[in-house]
This record gives C-alpha cells, sequence and structure tokens, in this order.
C-alpha cells in the first residue's frame, strides 16, 4: 500500500500495493521525497495504541477493529427479512388478483401492466432520496417512517371503489414511496454488519425474502380474496404485519456504524456529485446494474404475467385453470429459496479459486434461465405437467443473481456510498427492468390481439409478447460477465480509497490532540513536524 502524505495540505492518499509511506511537499526539511518503510504492523497505529485515555477521559481515536455483530447482529438480519418479506408479499399480491382487479375497474391488458408500472415509477423515483438519506441519517428511523406510509397507502387503496380507478392507479404508486424507503437502506445495515463470507450468507437470507414473499403474496392474496368473498381483503393483511415491523425496527434494530464491518467507520461521507462522479468511474457497478436491469425486467413481466398466461393455457385446452396463482406462487417460493442459496454459496465457494467469480454465477444463472423460458412460453398449452417442472429450472436459475449482485456492490463501493450506490441501481434496473417490462409485453399483446376476444387470440398474443424475454435475459447476462473483467480492480480500488478516508481521519483527529506521534509510531520526526504545522494552524484560525 503506497500511502502518500502531502505537507502543505496534511492529506493523505493511498494509492496502491507498493508498502511505502512518501511525504511529498517542496519545502521537506527531510528531502524533497522522504520515504519511510511501512510494516503494516507497526507503522499505522494499533487498536490498543489508539485506546491510550486523553485527558478528558476519552479513547484516542478508538478503533477497535471490525466490530462484531453479535446476536443482536442476527437478530437485526431477522428482522431486515420479515419486512423485505412484507415487501414483495404486498407488491405481488396485487398480481396473484390481477385478473379480478382488471374484471374490477375494467383495465385491459396494457393497462393493467400500467398498475406496476406506476408503482415502480414512483418506487424509483423516491429510492434515490431515501439513498442521500440513508448515507447520512439514523436508518432505523427513515426505514420506520417509509414502513408506516406504505402500510397506510396500501389500507386506503384497498377501500378505493369501481368507479374511481385512476385513485387506485395513484395509491399503488404511493406505496412505492414507502417501499423505496426500506428497500434502499436494509442491505447497507448488513453489509456494516458482517464482512466477507458471512456477509453473502447474511445477504442471502435476506434476499431469500423476495421469492419467498412474492409467492406468499400470491398464495395468501388469493385465499384471503377468495375466503372473505372480495379480492380487497387481500390488500389488508400485509399492513398489520407493517405495523409490528416498525416496533420491532425500532426497538431491535442494531443500527452500526457505516462501514464498521470492514473496519473504515472513521470514513465520513463526501458530497453528492463525488458520490456520482466516483459511481461513473466504477465500471463493475455501471456493468452489474445493467445485469440487474435484464433480472429486473424477466422476474418482474414473468410476475406479472405469467400465471394470467397459464390460466389461459388451460382454458384453451379445456381445463381449470382457477389454482394457478397457488402453484405459480409455491414454485416462486421454493426456487427462489433454493436459487439464491445456490448463488449464494456456489459464489462464496468458487471465490476461493477465482475472485470473479460473482459475475460469472450472474452471467450463467441469467442467461441459462433463458432457454428454460422459451420452452415453457411455447408448451405452456400442450403439456402442462413439463410446463411447470421448466418453470421451476427457470425460475431457479434466475434467482441465482439477487444475494450476488448485491454483494458486488458492496465490495465496489466504499460504504458512505453504498445506500446511493444502491439507490441508483434501484433507479435504473426498475426504470428500464419490471417498471416497463409488464406495460410494454401487455402493449404488444394487446397490439397482437387487434379487436379478436377469443381465448385463443388472447393466449397467442400474449405468448408471442412473452418471448421478448428470452432475449433480454442474455442480454443482461452477458452484462454480467463483462462485470468480471473489471471486478477485481474495481474491489482493490475501493479498498484503497477506504483505507486512504481512513487515514486522513486519523490525521485530522490525531491534530486535535498532543499525541501525534501514536500515528507516526515509526517517524517521530514526522510526528513532531505534523504538531508544529498543526498546531501553528488552529493559532492562525483563532
Amino acid at each position: 500500500m503506497s500511502i502518500h502524505f502531502d505537507r502543505s495540505t496534511d492529506q493523505v492518499n493511498v494509492d496502491s500495493m507498493s508498502g511505502t509511506i512518501t511525504d511529498e511537499s517542496p519545502t521537506d526539511p527531510y528531502g524533497s521525497e522522504t520515504e519511510v518503510l511501512l510494516n503494516r504492523d507497526d507503522a499505522l497505529p494499533k487498536p490498543t495504541e489508539l485506546e491510550t485515555p486523553t485527558e478528558e477521559g476519552s479513547s484516542l481515536g478508538a478503533n477497535s477493529g471490525p466490530e462484531e455483530p453479535g446476536k443482536r447482529g442476527y437478530i437485526t438480519v431477522g428482522i431486515l427479512f420479515y419486512v423485505n418479506l412484507l415487501n414483495y408479499m404486498d407488491r405481488f399480491t396485487v398480481a396473484g388478483n390481477l385478473k379480478k382487479i382488471q374484471q374490477y375497474y375494467s383495465l385491459n391488458d396494457a393497462e393493467g401492466g400500467l398498475l406496476q408500472t406506476v408503482f415502480i415509477i414512483m418506487y424509483m423515483i423516491a429510492a434515490p432520496l431515501f439513498g442521500y438519506l440513508g448515507d447520512r441519517y439514523n436508518r432505523k428511523i427513515i426505514m420506520s417512517v417509509g414502513i408506516f406510509l406504505w402500510s397506510c397507502f396500501t389500507v386506503l387503496g384497498s377501500l378505493v371503489p369501481a368507479h374511481w380507478a385512476p385513485a387506485f392507479f395513484v395509491l399503488r404508486g404511493l406505496v412505492g414511496v414507502g417501499e423505496a424507503s426500506y428497500s434502499t437502506i436494509a442491505p447497507t445495515i448488513i453489509a456494516d454488519l458482517f464482512s466477507k463470507g458471512m456477509r453473502t450468507r447474511m445477504l442471502a437470507v435476506f434476499y431469500f425474502a423476495i421469492p419467498v414473499g412474492s409467492g406468499l403474496g400470491y398464495i395468501i392474496g388469493t385465499y384471503v380474496g377468495q375466503a372473505l368473498g372480495a379480492w380487497q381483503w387481500g390488500l389488508r393483511v400485509t399492513p398489520v404485519f407493517g405495523v409490528i415491523a416498525i416496533f420491532l425496527i425500532l426497538i431491535l434494530v442494531k443500527e452500526p456504524k457505516r462501514g464498521a464491518s470492514d473496519d473504515h467507520s472513521r470514513v465520513r461521507a463526501t458530497s453528492y456529485g463525488e458520490d456520482l462522479r466516483a459511481l461513473l468511474k466504477t465500471p463493475s457497478y455501471i456493468w452489474s446494474t445493467f445485469g440487474f436491469v435484464g433480472v429486473a425486467w424477466v422476474a418482474g413481466c414473468l410476475s406479472w404475467w405469467a400465471p394470467t398466461y397459464i390460466e389461459d393455457a388451460y382454458t384453451l385446452s379445456g381445463k381449470d385453470g382457477s389454482s394457478t396463482a397457488l402453484i405459480f406462487g409455491g414454485i416462486t417460493v421454493v426456487t427462489g429459496i433454493l436459487g439464491v442459496a445456490l448463488g449464494a454459496e456456489i459464489a462464496r465457494r468458487w471465490k476461493k479459486y477465482n475472485p470473479r467469480a460473482d459475475p460469472l454465477v450472474c452471467g450463467i444463472g441469467l442467461i441459462g434461465c433463458s432457454p428454460f423460458l422459451y420452452f415453457v412460453i411455447t408448451l405452456a398449452h400442450k403439456h402442462h405437467i413439463i410446463s411447470w417442472i421448466l418453470i421451476f429450472f427457470g425460475e431457479t436459475f434466475l434467482s441465482l443473481n439477487w444475494a450476488v449482485t448485491a454483494d458486488i456492490l458492496l465490495y465496489v463501493v466504499i460504504p458512505t456510498r453504498r445506500s446511493t450506490a444502491n439507490a441508483f441501481q434501484m433507479l435504473l434496473s426498475h426504470t428500464l427492468g419490471d417498471a416497463t417490462s409488464p406495460y410494454i409485453v401487455g402493449q404488444i399483446a394487446d397490439g397482437i390481439r387487434g379487436d379478436k376476444t377469443n381465448i385463443f387470440a388472447q393466449f397467442t398474443s400474449l405468448q408471442y409478447a412473452l418471448y421478448l424475454n428470452c432475449f433480454v435475459a442474455i442480454l443482461g447476462g452477458a452484462s454480467y460477465l463483462i462485470v468480471s473483467f473489471y471486478v477485481e480492480e474495481d474491489k482493490k480500488k475501493a479498498e484503497n480509497e477506504a483505507k486512504g478516508r481512513e487515514i486522513n481521519e486519523m490525521f485530522v483527529e490525531y491534530s486535535d490532540t498532543e499525541d501525534a506521534s501514536l500515528l507516526f509510531s515509526n517517524s517521530p520526526s514526522y510526528a513532531d513536524d505534523f504538531k508544529k504545522r498543526t498546531g501553528s494552524r488552529r493559532r492562525k484560525s483563532r
């Protein structure tokens, strides 16, 4: 690690792995470019040295290394999983009752797809705002407010009468605002509690909630609606559990210091503009975002239209398809758990031998799901059992990506930019992915069908429209494969930037004490000179 100390600005920069500290100053009394050999174990302050008491009785620059999450850390992950579960249950309760909602509000396929688009548009507009707040303010409070908002708007949406369809669209959009507050922030809390392999496993647990919640949304929404005689009752389930989630977050969730798990808790947030410029200069982040667009497109389109398409396939063959939403929901739950777990574990083990394993797993998963999608779309009306098997394997491959994509983002971006990075990844993936795919596929189906209203025209038009998912999956998988060319370099760059900012904060902290020699234990002359400079600067400021 090459650390450059500019005496004129008292700034430290970490550039490479050369193993030297370089002091550059035009008036350097020790030479124009003096090098002090850096022994990693003794040139920088040890945790025990940093805990030396000051006169005020505080700890001098206390930095005891990465924090251990403890039992409360695991409880925190459990609560975040629970809330994420509710998040996706709420979304797909509507998808599970889509036909009933279309009949209730007299919506065609394009308008039915637009219902999801409105939700995602509001979701993605709010995401950057909550990303900015999540990097700077108390994350527990932000999440709690968001959960309260989406719970209220969900209940209100269930009360909208049939002749007020626009109001239902507006309220579903506002639900997206509330959910954005949670989704942008929760993964960064996990990242600050756990590191390396354990972080991957905890993210896998967190992302289990996506397929499980989606599947339960279909199942619970359908069952509750059937049991109580109206689809609206399906929407009223998650808000009750949302209120419980608020209390759990405020009381039990641990709010870690940003960067604590990576031993970078001193790093402070930079300006919003600097954050965005840094993200644009990180190829792994950019290409993994494009890859995730493919995941969001396919997942969003299938979750919205697949139950309707399969139900039409059963009807076309003269069979009862009323239970397709329940079967699809059950398969989504199982394949989600299996796929997320397999993806995380394969990547963790493969990474021991290949540092590019994460993007390769994502690329293989997304490209691998494409042929299964093609054959299930083609055979759905002829071979029902084979179609369900194909859906099982296709969704399993698709689910390999969820936890691994998040892990890539978390290690190529420094801790104080992670919420912002997550927010903009969500913004782009939803804008180009599941915000548009249900609507575009619905429009294509309407265009192919024209004025025809028979079941054959309805089925075939949606069939041709759904083939688009196969091409999008291949393009998204290719984007992940491109990430594999950059991920090692970007990871090192993020680590070095975090270390450099950490050391800058140490310089600032020690400049306000009489013990700068602790920071420069291998070079007392540097410590004396640093104290003179900072002392002179403080006297001038007075």
